[in-house]
């Protein structure tokens, strides 16, 4: 009988032992990504390209120096598309393509001739903009074909100088959103001269300074015979995606300038350097933000009037029933870019939560510049959860620097890849930083 039961548990074992082996030989490894159906993460940089990200990411510098990068789209197969500032080699629109596996971009292609902000893939097409119009390309493959012209799809903005940048955002319905920046600080009579009132009503508020409405899908459209202002009052948008989760716009807002330098006997250099806010905005049809008349002040948690319109810095006047934002971040750091996470790579924390990138301010003399960062917001029912937190920086390459041009990296477009990496553009160098989330390992580590 002893026998009888050594053998049975020499047996058991054996087929225990065997049966873990297979297990083992299954786990994904810890650079893997769990999807199968997706090909394996590449092993992070050893630097993180220079920033520093919370425990367990790691990123891979997939392109260095694109040039004047600014937002970008990533399809199916994880080409990138990037929507140039400067032409780069006299092309407008950037693809870049890793065809080895190791994650790096390794051929780069181009096509057009304008340059801009917003692109965007919708619907088997992308779509991208200058400062001035939209236009569309079919695409086969997720590529843009060779012989493929650029359709216009809506054309006519008004040509401005300041704030031009045409982002865009779609949402389900086959709509497409488009900022339309105002063309000025604060709509004065005279631009940025001390003490000049503002004009009133504004005038710019008419085309500009909103949010316009078209059909996405309908060639040749114009603003003035085709657009519907869906919201008003917003300065520059530069930052603005649809929720589709939420199935509501969002925005986040440049805030004005130069309150100590166009009124001192306002307010002081330290008011000027950390008012007023950038405002993360929840957009419905209709709304008006207020400006130029109104701006939000943080350490109130208010609306306050413009002192080109009879403000002090106190009063809150016309701005009291003003829709106010859903969150305040501190003055002049450019918000670029907003990007839902939808992806499954990330901790579950990230799921369906706000990334936003900033670009970082100009005009915070006498004071160090600030922002140049990537920050993340949680969202639960189409709200702030939480406390925004830092999630990238590094991108300035020093702690400290008085002016932009001092900065190595700015970041300033966000894109989601197939397997839920988060691309960052910088508007430098062109840098393109993938950021990816690796088990049981710190970015220390990487």
């Amino acid at each position: 009988m002893d026998s009888l039961k050594t053998t049975i548990s020499k047996t058991i074992l054996f087929y225990a032992l065997i049966f873990l082996a297979l297990a083992c030989e299954q786990k994904p490894s810890e650079n893997t990504d769990t999807n199968s159906s997706l090909p394996a993460l590449p092993t992070a940089d050893a630097n993180n390209g220079g920033l520093t990200l919370p425990d367990n990411f790691g990123t891979v510098v997939v392109a260095d120096s694109t040039g004047r990068a600014r937002h970008i789209a990533v399809n199916d197969q994880g080409d990138i598309f990037i929507k140039m500032r400067r032409l780069k080699e006299e092309k407008g629109i950037l693809t870049i393509s890793d065809t080895t596996g190791n994650g790096k971009m390794d051929t780069f292609s181009g096509f057009d001739l304008y340059t801009g902000t917003g692109i965007h893939i919708y619907n088997n097409y992308l779509y991208a903009s200058s400062d001035s119009s939209v236009y569309r390309y079919p695409l086969e493959n997720g590529a843009v074909p060779a012989e493929a012209e650029p359709e216009v799809i809506v054309s006519g903005f008004p040509i401005q100088r300041s704030h031009a940048s045409k982002t865009l955002a779609f949402d389900n319905a086959g709509n497409i959103y488009v900022n339309v920046g105002g063309p000025s600080n604060a709509c004065m009579e005279e631009s940025r001269t001390p003490g000049s009132p503002g004009m009133d009503p504004c005038p710019q508020l008419e085309y500009q300074a909103g949010i316009w409405r078209f059909d996405a899908n309908k060639p040749g459209q114009t603003q003035k015979e085709d657009g519907y202002r869906y919201a008003t009052g917003i300065r520059n948008a530069v930052a603005l995606e649809w929720n589709d989760k939420e199935n509501s716009l969002y925005a986040l807002q440049h805030g004005r300038d130069q309150l100590n330098n166009l009124f001192t006997d306002l307010y002081t250099d330290e008011q000027s350097a950390e008012l007023p806010s950038e405002e993360f905005l929840q957009i419905n049809e209709g709304d008006d933000f207020g400006w130029p008349y109104c701006y939000y002040d943080h350490f109130k948690n208010q609306k306050i009037l413009a002192p080109e319109y009879g403000g002090d810095g106190e009063k809150t006047g016309r701005c009291e029933d003003i829709k106010a934002p859903i969150m305040a971040f501190p003055a002049h750091w450019a918000p670029n870019d907003l990007l839902f996470y939808t992806g499954d790579l990330f901790p579950e924390k990230y799921k369906n939560g706000a990334f936003i990138a900033f670009h970082g301010s100009w005009n915070r003399g006498p004071f160090a510049q600030k922002g140049y960062s990537v920050v993340f917001v949680p969202f639960k029912d189409g709200k702030p959860s939480g406390d925004w937190e830092i999630f990238a920086t590094g991108f300035k390459g020093k702690d400290e620097i008085m002016s932009p041009s001092e900065a190595a990296h700015r970041p300033v477009g966000l894109a989601q890849g197939p397997d839920g990496s988060l691309y960052i553009s910088d508007s430098v160098k062109g840098k393109i930083w993938r950021v990816m989330y690796y088990d049981n390992v710190t970015t220390a580590s990487l």
